[in-house]
Protein backbone atom coordinates (compact mmCIF):
# COMPACT_ATOMS: atom_id res chain seq x y z
CA UNK A 1 0.00 0.00 0.00
CA UNK A 2 2.73 2.64 0.51
CA UNK A 3 4.19 2.27 -2.63
CA UNK A 4 0.94 2.08 -4.05
CA UNK A 5 -0.18 5.76 -3.52
CA UNK A 6 3.22 7.27 -4.83
CA UNK A 7 2.44 5.00 -8.20
CA UNK A 8 -0.78 6.16 -8.54
CA UNK A 9 0.58 9.69 -8.24
CA UNK A 10 3.17 8.96 -10.95
CA UNK A 11 0.32 8.16 -13.10
CA UNK A 12 -1.46 11.21 -13.05
CA UNK A 13 1.87 12.96 -13.55
CA UNK A 14 3.40 11.07 -16.58
CA UNK A 15 0.13 11.33 -17.93
CA UNK A 16 -0.25 15.04 -17.63
CA UNK A 17 3.68 15.51 -18.41
CA UNK A 18 2.62 13.04 -21.78
CA UNK A 19 0.24 15.62 -23.02
CA UNK A 20 1.91 18.96 -22.22
CA UNK A 21 5.03 17.16 -23.29
CA UNK A 22 3.27 16.12 -26.53
CA UNK A 23 1.87 19.38 -27.15
CA UNK A 24 5.14 21.36 -26.92
CA UNK A 25 6.61 18.84 -29.02
CA UNK A 26 4.18 18.82 -32.04
CA UNK A 27 3.77 22.90 -31.72
CA UNK A 28 7.90 23.04 -31.72
CA UNK A 29 8.06 20.60 -34.71
CA UNK A 30 5.43 22.27 -36.22
CA UNK A 31 6.99 25.99 -35.89
CA UNK A 32 10.26 24.61 -37.16
CA UNK A 33 9.05 22.71 -40.28
CA UNK A 34 7.25 26.45 -41.17
CA UNK A 35 9.70 28.20 -40.93
CA UNK A 36 11.75 25.74 -43.25
CA UNK A 37 9.26 26.03 -45.77
CA UNK A 38 6.97 23.38 -45.07
CA UNK A 39 3.67 23.45 -46.65
CA UNK A 40 0.69 24.16 -43.58
CA UNK A 41 -0.94 21.24 -45.12
CA UNK A 42 1.84 18.89 -45.31
CA UNK A 43 2.73 19.73 -41.74
CA UNK A 44 -0.81 18.74 -40.60
CA UNK A 45 -1.30 15.70 -42.47
CA UNK A 46 2.17 14.38 -40.80
CA UNK A 47 4.11 16.42 -37.80
CA UNK A 48 0.45 16.99 -36.00
CA UNK A 49 -1.00 13.96 -37.01
CA UNK A 50 2.00 11.42 -35.93
CA UNK A 51 2.57 14.07 -32.81
CA UNK A 52 -0.93 13.45 -30.89
CA UNK A 53 0.25 9.61 -31.22
CA UNK A 54 3.76 10.61 -29.67
CA UNK A 55 2.42 9.54 -25.85
CA UNK A 56 1.45 6.09 -27.20
CA UNK A 57 4.48 5.48 -29.10
CA UNK A 58 7.54 7.03 -26.31
CA UNK A 59 5.40 5.10 -23.62
CA UNK A 60 5.26 1.64 -25.72
CA UNK A 61 9.11 2.07 -27.12
CA UNK A 62 10.11 2.38 -22.74
CA UNK A 63 7.40 -0.18 -21.59
CA UNK A 64 8.72 -2.77 -24.14
CA UNK A 65 12.94 -1.41 -22.89
CA UNK A 66 11.77 -2.21 -19.59
CA UNK A 67 10.10 -5.74 -20.22
CA UNK A 68 6.58 -4.57 -19.89
CA UNK A 69 5.26 -5.51 -23.37
CA UNK A 70 1.72 -6.23 -22.65
CA UNK A 71 1.34 -3.00 -21.56
CA UNK A 72 2.51 -1.54 -24.39
CA UNK A 73 0.32 -3.66 -26.88
CA UNK A 74 -2.66 -2.80 -24.25
CA UNK A 75 -2.32 0.75 -24.72
CA UNK A 76 -2.16 0.87 -28.95
CA UNK A 77 -5.11 -0.91 -28.36
CA UNK A 78 -6.60 0.53 -25.54
CA UNK A 79 -5.81 3.89 -27.34
CA UNK A 80 -7.79 2.53 -30.53
CA UNK A 81 -10.70 1.25 -28.44
CA UNK A 82 -10.56 5.08 -26.53
CA UNK A 83 -10.37 6.70 -29.57
CA UNK A 84 -13.85 5.60 -30.95
CA UNK A 85 -15.42 4.77 -28.00
CA UNK A 86 -14.91 7.68 -25.61
CA UNK A 87 -13.50 10.55 -28.00
CA UNK A 88 -15.22 9.97 -31.42
CA UNK A 89 -18.61 8.94 -28.82
CA UNK A 90 -17.76 12.44 -26.93
CA UNK A 91 -17.38 14.49 -29.80
CA UNK A 92 -20.94 13.32 -31.57
CA UNK A 93 -22.38 14.18 -28.36
CA UNK A 94 -20.75 17.62 -28.42
CA UNK A 95 -22.27 18.60 -31.96
CA UNK A 96 -23.38 16.76 -34.79
CA UNK A 97 -20.33 15.43 -37.54
CA UNK A 98 -20.51 15.74 -41.10
CA UNK A 99 -18.83 12.97 -42.53
CA UNK A 100 -17.17 12.90 -46.24
CA UNK A 101 -16.83 9.96 -48.53
CA UNK A 102 -12.87 9.96 -48.58
CA UNK A 103 -13.42 8.83 -44.81
CA UNK A 104 -14.70 5.42 -46.41
CA UNK A 105 -12.58 4.85 -49.57
CA UNK A 106 -9.26 6.39 -47.97
CA UNK A 107 -8.81 6.38 -44.51
CA UNK A 108 -11.90 3.84 -43.61
CA UNK A 109 -10.59 1.62 -46.09
CA UNK A 110 -6.91 1.57 -45.37
CA UNK A 111 -7.61 1.08 -40.83
CA UNK A 112 -10.07 -1.66 -41.97
CA UNK A 113 -7.25 -3.41 -43.52
CA UNK A 114 -4.90 -2.48 -40.83
CA UNK A 115 -6.91 -3.87 -38.55
CA UNK A 116 -7.35 -7.09 -39.70
CA UNK A 117 -4.07 -7.74 -40.55
CA UNK A 118 -3.11 -6.46 -36.48
CA UNK A 119 -5.52 -9.45 -35.97
CA UNK A 120 -3.36 -12.09 -38.22
CA UNK A 121 -0.95 -11.19 -36.13
CA UNK A 122 -2.49 -11.58 -32.86
CA UNK A 123 -4.24 -14.54 -33.74
CA UNK A 124 -1.45 -17.00 -32.24
CA UNK A 125 -0.76 -14.59 -29.28
CA UNK A 126 2.69 -14.01 -30.46
CA UNK A 127 4.27 -10.62 -31.38
CA UNK A 128 6.92 -11.30 -32.89
CA UNK A 129 9.91 -9.07 -34.79
CA UNK A 130 9.37 -10.41 -38.22
CA UNK A 131 5.71 -9.53 -38.02
CA UNK A 132 6.59 -6.49 -36.15
CA UNK A 133 9.10 -4.85 -38.62
CA UNK A 134 6.95 -4.95 -42.10
CA UNK A 135 3.97 -3.00 -40.07
CA UNK A 136 6.32 -0.58 -38.92
CA UNK A 137 8.18 0.03 -42.24
CA UNK A 138 4.51 0.24 -43.98
CA UNK A 139 4.07 3.60 -42.01
CA UNK A 140 6.88 5.59 -44.81
CA UNK A 141 4.48 4.64 -47.79
CA UNK A 142 1.41 5.10 -46.61
CA UNK A 143 2.28 8.59 -45.27
CA UNK A 144 3.89 9.71 -48.51
CA UNK A 145 1.13 8.48 -50.35
CA UNK A 146 -1.33 10.22 -48.20
CA UNK A 147 0.52 13.53 -48.50
CA UNK A 148 1.27 12.93 -52.38
CA UNK A 149 -2.83 12.77 -52.80
CA UNK A 150 -3.96 15.40 -50.12
CA UNK A 151 -1.28 18.10 -51.93
CA UNK A 152 -3.29 17.46 -54.92
CA UNK A 153 -6.61 17.24 -53.30
CA UNK A 154 -7.19 19.19 -49.82
CA UNK A 155 -10.55 19.70 -48.15
CA UNK A 156 -11.01 23.23 -47.33
CA UNK A 157 -11.14 22.09 -43.62
CA UNK A 158 -7.73 20.39 -43.83
CA UNK A 159 -6.45 23.97 -45.51
CA UNK A 160 -7.58 25.88 -42.79
CA UNK A 161 -6.49 23.55 -39.83
CA UNK A 162 -3.10 23.78 -41.24
CA UNK A 163 -3.11 27.61 -41.02
CA UNK A 164 -3.86 27.10 -37.39
CA UNK A 165 -0.31 26.45 -36.64
CA UNK A 166 1.26 29.21 -34.86
CA UNK A 167 4.35 31.23 -36.32
CA UNK A 168 6.96 30.92 -33.90
CA UNK A 169 10.82 31.66 -34.60
CA UNK A 170 13.33 29.02 -34.89
CA UNK A 171 14.96 29.54 -31.98
CA UNK A 172 11.90 28.90 -30.09
CA UNK A 173 10.25 26.33 -32.28
CA UNK A 174 13.48 24.17 -31.73
CA UNK A 175 13.08 25.04 -27.88
CA UNK A 176 9.98 23.92 -27.68
CA UNK A 177 10.76 20.70 -29.74
CA UNK A 178 13.39 20.14 -27.47
CA UNK A 179 11.76 20.56 -24.35
CA UNK A 180 8.62 18.93 -25.40
CA UNK A 181 10.67 15.59 -26.58
CA UNK A 182 11.73 15.88 -22.75
CA UNK A 183 8.63 15.92 -21.48
CA UNK A 184 7.86 13.23 -23.24
CA UNK A 185 10.95 11.11 -22.15
CA UNK A 186 10.63 11.64 -18.62
CA UNK A 187 6.98 11.49 -18.39
CA UNK A 188 6.96 7.75 -19.84
CA UNK A 189 9.71 7.14 -17.58
CA UNK A 190 7.63 7.95 -14.83
CA UNK A 191 4.26 6.30 -16.16
CA UNK A 192 5.90 3.26 -17.00
CA UNK A 193 7.33 3.24 -13.02
CA UNK A 194 3.79 3.74 -11.67
CA UNK A 195 1.94 1.35 -14.00
CA UNK A 196 4.00 -1.42 -13.29
CA UNK A 197 4.21 -0.99 -9.49
CA UNK A 198 -0.02 -0.51 -9.33
CA UNK A 199 -0.07 -3.61 -11.32
CA UNK A 200 2.18 -5.59 -9.54
CA UNK A 201 0.80 -4.51 -5.84
CA UNK A 202 -2.49 -4.68 -6.76
CA UNK A 203 -2.68 -7.76 -8.65
CA UNK A 204 -3.70 -6.67 -11.98
CA UNK A 205 -2.46 -7.47 -14.99
CA UNK A 206 -0.29 -4.95 -17.03
CA UNK A 207 -1.96 -5.14 -20.24
CA UNK A 208 -5.29 -4.30 -18.23
CA UNK A 209 -3.66 -1.45 -16.80
CA UNK A 210 -2.32 -0.40 -20.31
CA UNK A 211 -5.91 -0.91 -21.67
CA UNK A 212 -7.35 1.12 -19.49
CA UNK A 213 -5.73 3.52 -17.49
CA UNK A 214 -2.70 4.31 -19.74
CA UNK A 215 -4.63 4.39 -22.88
CA UNK A 216 -7.66 7.11 -21.61
CA UNK A 217 -4.39 9.19 -20.45
CA UNK A 218 -2.74 9.01 -23.74
CA UNK A 219 -5.91 9.65 -25.73
CA UNK A 220 -6.58 13.12 -24.22
CA UNK A 221 -4.63 15.08 -26.78
CA UNK A 222 -6.68 12.92 -29.34
CA UNK A 223 -9.55 13.98 -27.31
CA UNK A 224 -8.36 17.85 -26.98
CA UNK A 225 -7.61 17.92 -30.79
CA UNK A 226 -10.79 16.05 -31.84
CA UNK A 227 -13.62 18.15 -29.06
CA UNK A 228 -11.78 21.42 -30.24
CA UNK A 229 -12.33 20.64 -33.83
CA UNK A 230 -16.10 19.77 -33.52
CA UNK A 231 -16.65 23.29 -31.63
CA UNK A 232 -14.69 25.41 -34.06
CA UNK A 233 -16.65 23.57 -37.28
CA UNK A 234 -13.94 21.48 -38.22
CA UNK A 235 -15.93 18.25 -38.27
CA UNK A 236 -14.09 16.30 -41.06
CA UNK A 237 -11.10 16.78 -38.93
CA UNK A 238 -12.54 15.17 -35.74
CA UNK A 239 -13.18 12.21 -37.16
CA UNK A 240 -9.55 12.01 -39.68
CA UNK A 241 -8.00 12.36 -36.20
CA UNK A 242 -9.39 9.46 -34.94
CA UNK A 243 -8.75 7.20 -37.76
CA UNK A 244 -5.41 8.58 -38.40
CA UNK A 245 -4.42 8.21 -34.96
CA UNK A 246 -5.60 4.66 -34.35
CA UNK A 247 -4.20 3.81 -37.76
CA UNK A 248 -0.56 4.68 -36.19
CA UNK A 249 -1.35 2.59 -33.18
CA UNK A 250 -2.01 -0.51 -34.77
CA UNK A 251 1.10 0.36 -37.10
CA UNK A 252 3.84 2.10 -35.03
CA UNK A 253 2.59 1.66 -30.93
CA UNK A 254 2.03 -1.87 -31.24
CA UNK A 255 4.78 -3.22 -33.50
CA UNK A 256 7.32 -1.43 -31.73
CA UNK A 257 6.88 -3.30 -28.63
CA UNK A 258 7.61 -6.55 -30.84
CA UNK A 259 10.49 -4.95 -32.71
CA UNK A 260 12.32 -4.17 -29.45
CA UNK A 261 11.61 -7.07 -27.49
CA UNK A 262 9.25 -9.83 -29.45
CA UNK A 263 6.14 -10.92 -26.85
CA UNK A 264 3.94 -13.88 -25.78
CA UNK A 265 0.50 -12.58 -25.29
CA UNK A 266 -2.32 -14.31 -23.51
CA UNK A 267 -5.66 -15.43 -25.56
CA UNK A 268 -7.31 -12.53 -24.18
CA UNK A 269 -5.71 -9.83 -26.08
CA UNK A 270 -7.05 -11.33 -29.42
CA UNK A 271 -10.19 -12.73 -28.43
CA UNK A 272 -11.59 -10.50 -25.97
CA UNK A 273 -9.24 -6.70 -26.35
CA UNK A 274 -8.82 -7.08 -30.37
CA UNK A 275 -12.08 -8.71 -31.41
CA UNK A 276 -13.68 -5.94 -29.09
CA UNK A 277 -11.22 -3.50 -31.13
CA UNK A 278 -12.90 -5.00 -34.75
CA UNK A 279 -16.15 -4.38 -33.94
CA UNK A 280 -16.00 -0.89 -32.86
CA UNK A 281 -13.75 -0.26 -36.16
CA UNK A 282 -16.66 -1.96 -37.89
CA UNK A 283 -19.50 -0.26 -36.37
CA UNK A 284 -17.57 2.97 -37.28
CA UNK A 285 -17.51 2.11 -40.77
CA UNK A 286 -20.90 1.30 -41.09
CA UNK A 287 -22.21 4.43 -39.23
CA UNK A 288 -20.08 6.78 -41.52
CA UNK A 289 -21.41 4.35 -44.28
CA UNK A 290 -24.75 5.00 -43.17
CA UNK A 291 -24.60 8.94 -42.19
CA UNK A 292 -22.95 9.14 -46.40
CA UNK A 293 -26.88 8.14 -47.43
CA UNK A 294 -28.57 10.40 -45.04
CA UNK A 295 -29.69 13.88 -46.12
CA UNK A 296 -27.77 15.52 -43.17
CA UNK A 297 -24.92 13.02 -43.92
CA UNK A 298 -23.90 13.29 -39.91
CA UNK A 299 -22.94 11.27 -36.89
CA UNK A 300 -25.42 12.10 -34.42
CA UNK A 301 -25.55 12.27 -30.61
CA UNK A 302 -27.13 8.37 -31.12
CA UNK A 303 -24.07 7.26 -32.59
CA UNK A 304 -21.99 9.41 -30.07
CA UNK A 305 -24.35 7.83 -27.47
CA UNK A 306 -23.92 3.97 -28.61
CA UNK A 307 -20.23 4.06 -29.11
CA UNK A 308 -20.20 5.56 -25.45
CA UNK A 309 -22.01 3.03 -24.34
CA UNK A 310 -20.32 0.06 -26.19
CA UNK A 311 -16.59 1.77 -24.14
CA UNK A 312 -18.33 1.18 -20.82
CA UNK A 313 -19.53 -2.10 -21.65
CA UNK A 314 -15.87 -3.13 -22.81
CA UNK A 315 -14.61 -1.73 -19.50
CA UNK A 316 -16.72 -4.18 -17.59
CA UNK A 317 -15.80 -6.76 -19.45
CA UNK A 318 -12.45 -6.05 -18.10
CA UNK A 319 -13.12 -6.66 -15.02
CA UNK A 320 -13.60 -10.22 -14.52
CA UNK A 321 -9.39 -10.70 -15.78
CA UNK A 322 -8.53 -7.30 -13.62
CA UNK A 323 -6.73 -10.15 -11.54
Amino acid sequence: METTIPAFAAILLGLAGLVWGADRFVSGSAGAARNLGVSPLVIGLTIVSIGTSAPEIIVSINAALKGAGQLAVGNALGSNLANIGLVLGLTAIIAPLPTQRHLLTQEGSALLVITALAGIILFDGQLRRGESLPLLLAVVPLVWLTVKYKKHHPSPEELEEGEDIPAITTSAALLWLITGLGALLASSEVLVWGATTVAREAGISELVIGLTIVAIGTSLPELAASAMSALRGHHDIAIGNIFGSNLFNLMVVMPIAGAIAPLNLGPEVFYRDFVALAIMTILLFIAVMLAQKKHTKTLGKPVGITLLALYFAYGLWLIPGAG
